[in-house]
């Protein structure tokens, strides 16, 4: 085999989020973006003395795990919701599999517990960013998601399944005002246009909707024909406030540099296992909120009796989990690098009438060094990328009997529970929850333990 070469193989195993392997000429062959069970056609693009990486061309043969008909229209050209020919029953067999073969040098039978799924499988997310852009060089003006393994092109998303149809009428209708003005997108290689982004919030527990139309300064536009049009629309759920966010920043992220509330207000509650969080444009939310309150159930399953204990909730987000333990705990507090955030959890403490929380803006890191309380139990919900390996050590001397950690990315959880380990913990519970249905993602919960208790 050398590099450009076709070659075809039979996939023979998969490691998260889905990436597999295949025996061709001897050799080992990766390749992205398929099921195990598929047999599949690729061109060779890395040649390597351990074996070659493929860039997959076509799928020749399904897998036998592909048991459902895919149910968006735009399945294939749009970069998501990928398991969509399996069945969800499948889906969890597959999450599951991954994540236990990842976690299978700290996890055996006896403490694993069996992946929870999503209540909703479609028309689950609360939160979804379209962009602007076209969905062929100079073409008209698209609004949408990326299309698959592209960075430029949108395909236009008239019907997407993992959200309310209230979020299809919204984007139809923006895109239609929006080619209307005949202002142009912001072309993200020339740093030129207008229209970047839209983002729509639902609440699951009341169908309020925010709507958040996001654009450069660069043209001096009036907002209102879109505004008005949108009110107009017969939605199922309600749009409680239309934002206009402007944003020059030369990265392709939603960020503000000024908000302009064009119709009623900047945010709406949720309501999530009797507690109620006010969502902000850039609050940070699970985007599954039935789901969410599986995950939360579980976590709180994971960390068990708090009475009397002061708890660290680190990487707290807006404090979700620091305010579902603070009732039953004798104090909790949480670190949070974004700002933001720090300060949505304050609000969502005092709003749900709990005075035993603290929330602390700063780098893990950076803060452990700094509270003043000695901590009975720690919870840790970091980012993707998992903890930083400085902060782990910090983490691990304060010496506490118990963890709970909460990945998003089970492949970085696999790699701190390697340094738990040699520190002298050990898991003594875990799973898996679904909070990402047709879609790589899932979630995983482990509870730590020290070996010497």
């Amino acid at each position: 085999m050398k590099k450009k070469d076709i070659i075809e193989g039979k996939i023979i195993r998969t490691e998260f989020p889905n990436k597999g392997t295949f025996i061709c000429e001897d050799q080992k062959v990766t390749v992205k973006g398929v099921i195990d069970g598929q047999t599949i056609k690729g061109q060779v693009t890395k040649k390597r003395k351990s074996g070659c990486v493929v860039r997959l061309l076509d799928v020749l043969e399904k897998s036998p795990l592909e048991d459902a008909k895919p149910v968006c229209p735009h399945f294939g050209i749009c970069g998501g919701c990928f398991y969509q020919t399996v069945s969800y029953e499948n889906q969890l067999k597959i999450k599951e599999g991954m994540v236990r073969d990842l976690l299978k040098d700290y996890v055996n039978d006896d403490i694993w517990e069996e992946i929870k799924g999503s209540p909703k499988v479609h028309g689950y997310r609360n939160k979804m960013e379209f962009s602007f852009g076209d969905e062929v060089k100079d073409g008209p003006l698209a609004l949408g998601m990326h299309k698959k393994n592209t960075f430029h092109d949108i395909v236009n998303i008239t019907d997407c399944q993992i959200v309310d149809n209230d979020y299809n009428l919204i984007v139809k209708c923006a895109l239609n005002i929006a080619q209307q003005m005949e202002l142009p997108f912001y072309h993200k290689m020339r740093h030129e246009g207008y229209f970047r982004h839209l983002v729509v919030r639902r609440a699951e527990s009341s169908g309020d909707v925010l709507v958040n139309i996001v654009t450069t300064s660069q043209v001096e536009a009036d907002l209102t024909k879109l505004r008005d049009a949108l009110l107009e629309l017969p939605l199922s759920g309600k749009i409680i406030g239309i934002l206009h966010t402007t944003n020059d920043s030369l990265a392709d992220v939603v960020q503000a540099d000024k908000i302009d509330i064009l119709y009623g207000q900047d945010y709406f509650y949720e309501e999530i296992l009797g507690l109620k969080f006010k969502i902000s444009p850039f609050s940070f939310f699970q985007t599954n909120t039935l789901g969410a309150e599986i995950l939360y159930k579980t976590a709180r399953d994971f960390v068990g009796e708090t009475k009397d204990k002061v708890i660290f909730d680190l990487y707290s987000g807006t404090g979700t989990i620091a305010q579902m333990l603070a009732p039953v705990a004798k104090k909790v507090v949480g670190v949070e690098i974004v700002e933001e955030a720090v300060e949505a959890a304050k609000v969502n403490a005092e709003l749900n009438g709990l005075d035993n929380c603290e929330f602390i803006a700063g780098d893990v890191l950076k803060v452990v060094d700094e509270l003043e309380d000695k901590p009975d139990f720690i919870v840790l919900d970091p980012p993707r990328d998992g903890i930083h390996p400085k902060a782990i050590q910090k983490i691990i001397d304060f010496g506490v009997e118990q963890m709970v950690y909460i990945s998003c990315k089970p492949t970085s959880l696999a790699r701190d529970l390697e340094v738990f380990e040699a520190a002298g913990y050990k898991v003594k519970r875990a799973t898996a929850v679904d909070q990402f249905p047709n879609t790589v993602h899932v979630e995983t919960v482990v509870g730590l333990q020290r070996k010497d208790i």
